[in-house]
């Protein structure tokens, strides 16, 4: 899944932006790792467990997770960030935040676990594959790095009294699209995965397992595809009423999808697939309304990350206990069903999914809230605008995503002189290469200065944009 999330958001990325994100993926790869071999089980799960043949591959299990967890937040905050702020709210998420969060509902000893009914059986907080414990921790702590961080130079504009949202738009929509892909079958994976066992110890089947891994697959694909189709089908509709042309967009069919997926963690081992398509369904719906409310309140993620994985897995974890084989639409009258029905269990589940889910926002919100903002105040969340405005993989680390020389002789001088001749004090919209023909190329650095150009026009020429011109004894000067 890492690899998806690669992808998904470095498209979403400007063009100068690529080499930041994803030297920060993998450093966050190499904390989450340590953390965990920190960590051990002895915290991730029961203090006393010495169960140690199944240790690694509970181990490896948990650290996909909380990656998941800590990479949700970097989409949130992008373009804007300080790199070793990454690493500070990474080592955060994975060293005290999910780790909690895990305890508390995965050990078997932790409070939302450890509830026993008056007749035997056992009933608490309920989520198989972690729609509340991985999405809405990861989903809620971005929600608190936009809120801190701001928004990104040019996304917001006033005209009047009314805020304007502008679009600011990655540069490759096809690799987002691998990066779905990818995350789609990864959720393969991790939900089907969630069953943990499907053979004994002396290597017989264990048929309901096998059978649960199916079902889990297969309501992934369902709720994934039902969040894509009703996100964009709402996204036209909201068009058509408000008398607009409408688009067919593909970025909001892949977050859709992935709000669906997000939603199935909760209970795809216990739905129907009519449940799954309506579970799914609500959540891509939920993940447009959500986006479109934050911009509403001057927030900017620019990939939904609260959106998709906070509205996706509030779905899923109150609906399921409505929706699945176990839940309260499945109860009957009390002469029809057993003493575990009769104790209205179905109506506690939920009341208990309730409970954790504001557990979970909570405790995640509340503490990396506390992180976001000591960053904020000692001046270190944020790079310099000038930076921003100009990316961060080459002011930042030197490296361009898409280096000139990599494409051979006379691309140099090829993007100079568009860039030269291109108007706007030597820049050109890029709204303006709706002109261009197919046949005719365009540089790295003259897409490198179009992308400057853009921002200066179109985002109200920020005056803090420095250039940097040379004297001919040789010395820098700012202008």
């Amino acid at each position: 899944m890492q690899c998806g999330f690669a992808f998904l958001e470095a498209e979403r990325f400007g063009l100068l932006y690529w080499r930041h994100y994803l030297l920060g993926g993998r450093l966050r790869l190499r904390v989450r790792r340590h953390f965990s071999s920190f960590r051990r089980e002895q915290f991730f799960f029961s203090a006393s467990s010495t169960d140690y043949d199944s240790f690694h591959a509970n181990w490896f299990f948990q650290f996909v997770f909380a990656a998941t967890a800590s990479t949700i937040v970097s989409g949130a905050v992008a373009e804007r960030t300080q790199f070793g702020s990454y690493l500070i709210y990474s080592t955060i998420i994975t060293g005290f935040v999910y780790p909690v969060v895990s305890h508390w509902c995965w050990s078997g000893t932790g409070w939302l676990t450890t509830r026993t009914m008056e007749y035997g059986d056992q009933i608490g907080f309920k989520d198989f594959a972690g729609s509340a414990i991985v999405h809405c921790t990861g989903g809620i702590a971005a929600l608190m790095g936009a809120i801190f961080i701001g928004p990104r130079i040019g996304k917001f504009s006033e005209e009047g009294n009314r805020r304007v949202s502008n679009d600011i738009p990655g540069h490759s929509v096809p690799i987002a699209s691998l990066g779905a892909f990818i995350l789609f079958l990864g959720f393969l994976a991790f939900n089907g995965g969630s069953v943990l066992q499907i053979v004994n110890d002396d290597g017989s089947s264990l048929d309901a397992h096998g059978e649960a891994l199916a079902v889990s697959v297969v309501n992934t694909i369902i709720g994934g595809a039902a969040g894509s189709i009703f996100a964009l089908g709402l996204n036209i509709l909201v068009a058509l009423i408000k008398g607009e042309r409408y688009y067919w967009s593909l970025l909001v069919c892949i977050n859709g999808g992935l709000a669906g997926m997000v939603s199935m963690c909760a209970a795809c081992n216990e739905l129907n697939t009519g449940a799954a398509f309506g579970i799914g369904a609500t959540a891509g719906m939920t993940m447009y309304w959500v986006s479109d409310v934050l911009l509403q309140f001057g927030i900017d993620d620019p990939l939904d990350a609260f959106a998709v994985h906070y509205g996706g897995g509030v779905c899923g974890i109150l609906l399921s206990p409505i929706f699945a084989n176990y839940g309260i639409a499945a109860a009957a009258n009390c002469a029809q069903q057993n003493a575990f029905v009769c104790d209205y269990s179905a109506y506690k589940q939920f009341t208990w999914n309730l409970v954790g889910l504001i557990a979970i926002t909570l405790w995640s919100g509340i503490f990396t809230g506390v992180t976001f903002a000591i960053l904020y105040f000692m001046d270190v969340l944020r790079v310099d605008k000038n930076i921003e405005i100009r990316g961060l993989d080459i002011k930042k680390h030197g490296e361009p995503g898409y280096p000139t020389a990599a494409y051979g002789h006379g691309w140099d001088d090829e993007g100079e002189d568009r860039a030269r001749n291109a108007g706007d004090h030597g820049r050109r919209g890029v709204k303006s290469l709706a002109g261009v023909g197919f046949d005719e190329n365009v540089a790295p650095d003259g897409l490198i200065a179009l992308a400057i150009g853009h921002r200066r026009q179109n985002y109200k020429n920020p005056s803090f944009i420095t250039e940097e011109t040379h004297t001919s004894s040789g010395q820098a000067e700012t202008k």
